[in-house]
């Protein structure tokens, strides 16, 4: 596919709602056959699946992904580990990796998405996006309401404050809050 480009977008446009920047009704319809779901995983039906086919979507064993919340990995895997709890209208945009045994509480934004914006002749529509890839440890929690923007990993072991704005890597034992968010101790 990466020699033909037309056959590339023709997929694209077959899979991808142009305007609603989803997959297509029938798509989503096909989702449980290429979404991987572990063992006692449970989504529920008012989230918002936007998991095309051709990226990777994996939910670990008795995980969580709460109502109204926005999983999309048009441009990049997803991947979900064990016992973690993705909360009330949480929005994750990947390439995203969590870990096992984290909690997300409500209105949190995990995003390894941003629009390029440097041509000031284009407009920002017509200059694509980039991403870099955003990782999660082991036993993390991150309050209400916080920000974890492209290219942060986020070690183990690590609580994130409500609202903070994550813009840096966060290290293994932090506690990290502000915006942006500063490691203020270690725990």
């Amino acid at each position: 596919m990466k020699g033909n480009p037309r056959l590339k977008r023709l997929l694209d446009y077959v899979i991808m709602n142009q305007r609603d920047a989803r997959p297509r009704w029938y798509v989503r319809m096909l989702a449980p056959l290429y979404q991987h779901r572990s063992r006692g995983s449970k989504i529920y039906g008012s989230v918002r699946m936007d998991t095309p086919p051709y990226r990777r979507f994996s939910l670990g064993r008795r995980s969580v992904v709460e109502s109204y919340a926005c999983i999309n990995n048009a441009v990049g895997d997803v991947i979900i580990g064990d016992h973690t709890r993705i909360g009330l209208h949480c929005t994750i945009i990947g390439p995203v990796s969590i870990g096992n045994h984290v909690n997300l509480a409500q209105g949190i934004t995990v995003t390894a998405l941003n629009h390029n914006f440097a041509d000031g002749e284009l407009r920002i529509d017509q200059q694509g996006v980039s991403t870099q890839p955003v990782s999660i440890g082991d036993d993390v929690w991150i309050g209400t309401n916080a920000v974890i923007l492209p290219g942060v990993t986020i070690g183990k072991h690590v609580v994130i404050a409500a609202g903070a704005v994550v813009t840096k890597d966060i290290p293994d034992n932090s506690l990290a809050m502000g915006v942006p968010a500063t490691v203020r101790k270690s725990i």
